[in-house]
């Protein structure tokens, strides 16, 4: 299947729709205002490369040394080559002009986005590394699909992956195509402070399409609104110089200057602040977590709803963390006493990202001065771009004259730990190449030469980089949920107490191939070894912590979209078909090698590997997957192992397989609430019936925590419900032996367990 749509999938479709496709399927699953559109997959962009026979000659033009310029552009040149010279297979492109069609009669103009399986993670938000255009046609849409699959090779993509330690050939890249939204004024909004993390809404919004807001070639409004009200507390009028709009006779996207009586008026009413807060709670409630949305508003004329309100994005805010939710010290030369600021205040912008640092300013107008920005130098420039982000790693701070808190700038500020200041209107040309300064990115403010502590001058290179948040003690442990193994760098980083659930199936399902396919074309040792390879890498982040890996659990849809699928079920629900330990078992032989693969882990020393089944219902399925371990040479008595709590009859059969050996149970929440209450939460017209704390879902929780706590079999939880603070309370309070988050919930979910574990340990000792 070429495409999704949107109003079909959700986060678990991460690996097949990326971030910004998982996201807009999140959102409108979740009822949100969001325009219609489907995404071409990354297992189109996939199947694209190789059926047409370019992938080796393309993944071997791109692993290069990326501090090479050169070689960089080399790389971009070829690959870009490779893509857009290639004619795209005719049932490929069939089926993405079919989904057009179906879309506004085929007369939309649509906005064309990509959406990479490696983008707004937690702690890297890979901001701008792709590319999005918008009010295309049908005319052009198939190149637009091909230029934003190019553009995962880019020089500045080729670059952040390899800093950030992402594989080439791991990440694939989908295409999200969406009915564009004319819009009349639009916007980013935090539901929390991205720098403070305070509990304030920030709202940035300026005329015409959102692009110039992102991008931050306008210095959009502010308005700090307080959530219990809705009301704004601070409004900054920012002087909007450019819009982006849609050409009336051309479609296409232009940059045009704003009527000058325009220039200083307010964006948004009252009105619109109170509903957009209304919808960055919602959305935030949705999630679990703070969130960074862009939203756009039509004239309401326009909108069939009557509203005009849209959101077009939401992502996990990357750059809250232990050290900005507590006050920053005015000192930063880590001496702790107060700095005393004594020069003058050239100039005032936006406070984008946290920390005081002084040092030379270096102006940059053009790329090809960016060589001359030093360690500890501070960028002066209009503002930035993805392919300054090389020098921006290497600046002690930022200073822009134009953009704001959700600015690429601010972004990656924030993200790099470098302090920047952004929307100071006239930075470019008040400061003079060269002249020390000192950069406030709490307040907003540029001051001539260096602060003054009681302990001396500081030096003015020095690093003021946040440190690594600190992990909360709790009894209950938290632990993190890993989606593919190149992310386990950064969970590891959360202080997670170790993995709850590392998925099986994505290592499996990037070959390409369906299991018995690539055996039949690689062997069987080939097939181990892509297994034990992808474990071993999250086994060495977390060890000695533990690392739960579920077996394979890919419904027949995904498995038919490859090579050798042909021969897959056609079901008509595949959540409910041939997958999970039915699978396994039904084909033991392929079972046996992933058993296999955890031999050798064992072998290898691996001890803190254990084994999770997915989708048992019953003893029988636990017997008979443990004849297999033995079969294999792995003893159940002496590993860890358990199975998945999906179905109301696995929980009411617990007990059976606790005395079958079982080491553990772990709830996935998503299919035991579907399963429990006959809830399909993709379907629109009962999701909203979809509640993980509906009281028949927790009696099943409660009940089976209960039997396994008698039974002396740790409990957890590794479905999404399990990053929600009413079902941690619950959870908490029952007795649950972990929970297992997503990446960006870990902080939320440690606190949360603390304050809980807190308030029982007061009221025993009140008692």
């Amino acid at each position: 299947m070429a495409v999704l749509w949107l109003d079909t999938i959700g986060s678990d479709d991460l690996d097949s729709v990326g971030g910004k496709g998982a996201s807009l399927g999140e959102l409108t699953g979740a009822e949100l205002p969001v325009p219609p559109g489907f995404v071409v997959t990354a297992g189109t962009y996939r199947s694209f490369i190789e059926q047409t026979g370019i992938d080796e000659e393309l993944f071997e033009a791109v692993d290069i040394d990326p501090d090479d310029s050169s070689a960089l552009a080399d790389a971009e040149e070829t690959a870009e080559e490779l893509i857009l010279d290639t004619e795209l297979p005719e049932e490929i492109a069939s089926g993405i002009l079919e989904a057009y069609d179906d879309l506004d009669d085929g007369e939309a103009f649509v906005a064309v986005r990509s959406s990479a399986t490696a983008e707004d993670l937690p702690d890297a938000s890979f901001a701008g590394q792709q590319e999005t255009f918008l009010n295309i046609t049908r005319e052009a849409l198939l190149d637009r699909v091909k230029q934003c699959w190019a553009s995962l090779f880019t020089k500045r993509a080729i670059y952040y992956r390899e800093e950030q330690g992402f594989d080439h050939d791991m990440v694939d890249i989908a295409v999200v195509v969406q009915t564009m939204v004319d819009a009349e004024k639009s916007g980013v909004m935090f539901t929390s402070h991205p720098s403070t993390g305070d509990d304030e809404i920030i709202v940035e919004a300026a005329w015409g399409l959102g692009e110039a807001v992102v991008s931050g070639s306008v210095s959009p409004d502010n308005y700090v609104i307080d959530p219990a009200t809705a009301e704004p507390t601070t409004v900054t009028i920012a002087d909007k110089k450019a819009m982006h709009i849609k050409d009336p006779e051309t479609g296409e996207t232009v940059e045009t200057e704003v009527p000058d009586e325009k220039r200083t008026e307010r964006v948004l009413t009252d009105e619109e602040i109170a509903r957009l807060t209304e919808l960055g709670q919602r959305v935030e409630d949705h999630y679990g977590t703070p969130q960074d949305v862009e939203w756009a508003i039509v004239d309401a004329a326009e909108d069939e709803s009557g509203d005009g309100v849209f959101m077009l994005q939401s992502r996990p805010i990357t750059t809250i963390t232990e050290e900005t939710t507590t006050p920053q010290a005015e000192a930063t030369d880590g001496s702790g006493l107060e700095a005393e600021q004594h020069s003058e205040m050239l100039l005032k912008g936006l406070g984008a990202s946290p920390g005081v640092v002084s040092g030379p300013a270096q102006i940059v107008t053009k790329l090809d001065q960016l060589d001359k920005v030093a360690e500890g130098d501070i960028i002066v420039t209009e503002m930035t771009t993805p392919d300054m982000v090389p020098a921006m790693k290497r600046a002690a701070g930022i200073i822009t004259d134009e953009g704001g808190m959700t600015s690429h700038a601010a972004i990656v500020s924030r993200e790099l730990g470098v302090p920047a200041v952004v929307g100071s209107s006239s930075a470019t040309t008040q400061i003079d190449d060269g002249q020390v300064i000192t950069i406030d990115g709490d307040k907003g403010t540029v001051e001539e030469g260096t602060t003054e502590t009681d302990a001396g001058e500081r030096e003015p290179h020095e690093d003021v980089r946040p440190q690594s948040p600190v992990k909360p003690m709790t009894a209950t442990e938290v632990k993190v949920n890993v989606s593919i193994p190149e992310a386990a760098n950064r969970a590891a980083a959360t202080g997670a107490d170790g993995v709850g659930l590392l998925r099986l199936e994505h290592m499996i399902l990037s070959t390409d191939k369906t299991p018995e396919r690539y055996i039949r074309d690689h062997g069987a040792d080939a097939y181990i070894e892509e297994i034990v390879s992808g474990v071993r890498g999250v086994a060495d982040e977390f060890y000695p912590r533990p690392v739960r890996v579920r077996t394979l659990d890919a419904p027949t849809d995904e498995f038919r979209q490859l090579e050798g699928g042909k021969d897959e079920p056609n079901e008509h629900n595949p959540m409910l078909g041939y997958r999970g330990i039915r699978r396994s078992l039904d084909r033991p032989n392929v079972f046996e090698h992933e058993l296999e693969a955890f031999r050798r882990l064992f072998d290898m020393g691996y001890d803190n590997v254990e084994i999770m089944l997915p989708l048992v219902n019953d003893v029988e399925d636990v017997h008979r997957a443990k004849s297999l371990m033995k079969d294999v040479g792995i003893d159940p008595s002496i590993r860890t192992w358990g199975v998945m709590i999906e179905t109301p009859a696995s929980a009411l059969c617990v007990e059976e397989m606790a005395d079958a050996g079982i080491s553990f149970a772990s709830f996935g929440t998503n299919d035991l609430t579907q399963y429990t209450l006959a809830v399909d939460r993709n379907n629109e017209n009962v999701a909203s019936r979809f509640d993980e704390l509906h009281p028949a879902v927790l009696k099943l929780i409660g009940d089976t925590i209960e039997t396994c706590r008698e039974n002396d079999v740790d409990t957890s939880i590794c479905g999404q419900a399990g990053s929600k603070p009413q079902m941690v309370r619950y959870l908490v309070n029952t007795g649950i032996s972990s929970i297992s988050a997503n990446i960006d919930a870990v902080r939320d979910v440690q606190h949360e367990v603390k304050r809980v574990e807190q308030k029982l340990l007061l009221e025993s000792v009140r008692e």
